[in-house]
């Protein structure tokens, strides 16, 4: 039931992380705060396709 998703930044668009879901529970796109380095700051990073 896990799907691995990427995580995209919102701010340069860089696909930093990567990490896994339930498609049962997150039936939506999620969106965590994560630290970019490319920014070098805490962004918004929203899962990708």
């Amino acid at each position: 039931m896990r799907d691995i998703i990427t995580l995209e930044c919102t701010e340069c668009k860089r696909r930093n992380y990567t990490t896994t879901k339930n498609k049962k529970k997150q039936t939506g796109r999620v969106e965590y705060k994560k630290f970019c380095a490319h920014c070098a700051k805490h962004t918004i990073h929203k899962e990708t396709r």
